[in-house]
Parts: structure tokens; C-alpha cells; sequence
């Protein structure tokens, strides 16, 4: 399969600012899980928006789940499985708005995702936004309306080298601009596991970061077969992502060595204390080896942070009728649903 092209969409990105959101559902073998995925991209109480669905190879009932929303959803299929980067890449080619909303397809947005999205976006200008996931099990957890939130609590960052806290992200919780997310390169191709961590470095210094503290924007589905499951591929990926960075292949140069080392480190340490955990012993040392610069300056600037002092947090306000009414706050009218995008080698 030829991969999708960076370049010529960028132009296409630039030009389609009619739509404020693209959200990019990635899905491989999922039939069980992707149809909430999309009724919850669907049901959003925000009109300015389009939902793509990118089937990565599936060969269980997936496809079947996702013909049931015939022109409600821009559908596309892998014929065969990429993985879950590219796919994600492939969704996003096809998208028109100026932010992407990416969402893997066994989880879940909260009803009031979008609208914290846009009053952030309204207020700040971010380049990126990192949701806050909420974990759970089974059924997909129903929102009362007592629930819904009142105001927004989030940091600003000019850029992500200057996190000087622990996040916790994943690809169904992160929003981008689309000109910046093709500026970066998008996805990289190979990295799936620490794949946000490798796509926020890449990022590092492309623009104002707000990291979302309340409320939460993402269900995030807890399963036998979720990556995280996979703790010895990840200590091979943390290993691939030190070999970038020694290669410079992170922006920043050395002036910003100290600073991408704390945002490797951070996540390094902690998979390796889950690889203790699980007897991994080998592979964690391995790892520690390579990587002890990066782990201790993950360290030293905790320390730092607390003897400074963290970014302060700030506060929006949300209305709650924002999330029952179209008249709240910015809507624009969607486009007409694009044709199926259909398959692609």
C-alpha cells in the first residue's frame, strides 16, 4: 500500500476551515467496541464537525458494525493491517477540519467533549490539546445530567518542552491542528507503542500546548487486548525513541536536549517499574541502561518544579445549556457527508 502522502494535503488543510473538527476513528478488529466509539463522535452536541472511520484490515464483523451508519460517517478500509499509526494518518488525509480529534476505536467521547474543546480553542488558540481519560470496564458508563461540567480547568504551555508536570495522554484524548499535525510529519510510521510520546516530541516546539486538568473529555476502555497489555514491545519502543533522539531527529538542537530528555524520561521510568512488576527483569535493565540521562532528568525537574513551583492552573466557564442547545456558543453547519473514501492497498 502506498503510504498517504504528507504534502498534498497541507494545501487542503489550509483551505477547508469551514469545519472546526475532523474526528479520525481508528478501528482493527473491533466489532465489539467501535459502534459506541462512533455513536459517541455522532452524538456530540456540536454541529460543526465530521467523523471519519478508518477500518485497518479488520477481519471480524467490523466492517458490518460500521455499514450501519451508512452516510452518517466518512468510511474508509485498509485491505489489509497497517496499524493503528497509519491508519490514523490515512483518516486524517481525508479530513477537512481545522482541528483533528483522534479516537481509537475501543473508546469513548464524553458528551460534553466537544464543546470543552471548543471553548479552549475559543479562549486559548491552542496548537494542542490533550484531554483528560477517564478508565473503565464493561458497559460504557451513562452521563447523568447532574454531570455535566460547569467550567474548565487546564495549564498552558507555549510549547511541550515546557511541561513541568506529569500528564497522562493517550492518541483518544489528543487534538491537534491539522496544519501543525502535517507540519510535524503526522504519525510515525513503525512506532506504535509510545506513539504519543514520539508524535509530542515531534511537536515539541510547534505551538501553544493546554493540557486539560476537569473535566474529564474521554472514556478510556480497560480490555484484555489493549497495548498497554504489551509491556516488552514498549521497552523496545522506548529504545527505538532514545535512538531518535540521539540521531537529532527532535527538533530543538541542543538547546533543548535537557528539556526533550525530562519528556522521554518520565515515561521511560514508569514502564520500567511495570516491567519489575510483571518480571521483566532483563529487558528493565536494558532500558535503564540506555536510558538513565533521560530518567534522571525526568527527576531533576520534578524537583525543580517543586521548588519553583508549577504553572498555575487556570479557569473557563461552560455553560451546561451549551450542551442541549445549537444556539450556544460558535455552530457552524456541516457539509454534506463526503462519499465513501472505500478501500485502499
Amino acid at each position: 500500500m502506498p503510504t498517504p502522502a504528507v504534502a498534498p494535503y497541507v494545501a487542503d488543510v489550509v483551505r477547508m476551515k469551514e469545519l472546526r473538527f475532523s474526528i479520525v476513528i481508528a478501528c482493527f478488529n473491533q466489532e465489539g467496541f467501535v459502534k459506541a466509539a462512533v455513536e459517541s463522535a455522532l452524538s456530540q452536541e456540536y454541529a460543526s464537525k465530521e467523523v471519519i472511520v478508518v477500518d485497518d484490515g479488520s477481519r471480524d464483523g467490523t466492517a458490518d458494525v460500521l455499514n450501519t451508519f451508512s452516510a452518517s460517517i466518512i468510511p474508509a478500509r485498509l485491505r489489509k493491517n497497517r496499524g493503528a499509526d497509519a491508519a490514523r494518518n490515512y483518516g486524517a488525509s481525508l479530513a477537512r477540519g481545522e482541528y483533528l480529534v483522534f479516537l481509537d476505536g475501543d473508546d469513548v467521547l464524553m458528551p460534553w467533549t466537544l464543546q470543552v474543546y471548543d471553548r479552549l480553542i475559543a479562549a486559548e488558540r491552542p496548537k494542542i490539546i490533550l484531554g483528560r481519560r477517564l478508565k473503565f470496564q464493561g458497559e460504557v458508563p451513562r452521563a447523568a445530567s447532574e454531570g455535566l461540567p460547569s467550567k474548565i480547568d487546564f495549564v498552558d504551555y507555549e510549547h511541550w518542552l515546557q511541561k513541568d508536570r506529569m500528564v497522562s495522554f493517550g492518541a483518544s484524548s489528543f487534538v491537534v491542528h491539522s496544519q501543525t499535525f502535517w507540519d510535524a510529519g503526522g504519525w510515525s510510521p513503525g512506532v506504535f507503542h509510545l506513539d504519543m510520546t514520539d508524535l509530542l516530541l515531534k511537536l515539541g516546539l510547534s505551538g501553544k500546548v493546554v493540557v486539560i486538568l476537569a473535566p474529564d473529555t474521554v472514556w478510556y476502555r480497560i480490555h484484555s487486548t489493549n497495548v498497554t497489555h504489551s509491556v516488552a514491545q514498549i521497552l523496545r519502543c522506548a529504545r527505538v525513541l532514545l535512538k531518535k533522539e540521539r540521531a537529532g531527529e527532535y527538533p530543538g538542537g541542543r538547546r533543548y536536549s535537557f528539556a526533550r530528555s525530562t519528556c522521554l524520561g518520565g515515561p521511560m521510568l514508569s514502564w520500567i517499574v511495570i516491567a519489575v512488576g510483571k518480571g521483566l527483569y532483563k529487558e528493565a535493565i536494558k532500558l535503564a541502561g540506555s536510558g538513565w540521562f533521560t530518567i534522571l532528568s525526568a527527576i531533576v525537574r520534578r524537583f525543580m518544579a517543586l521548588c519553583r513551583g508549577r504553572r498555575p492552573v487556570q479557569s473557563v466557564g461552560l455553560l451546561q445549556n451549551c450542551f442541549m442547545k445549537e444556539d450556544c456558543g460558535p455552530v457552524r453547519p456541516d457539509r454534506e457527508p463526503k462519499k465513501p473514501a472505500g478501500r485502499i492497498d
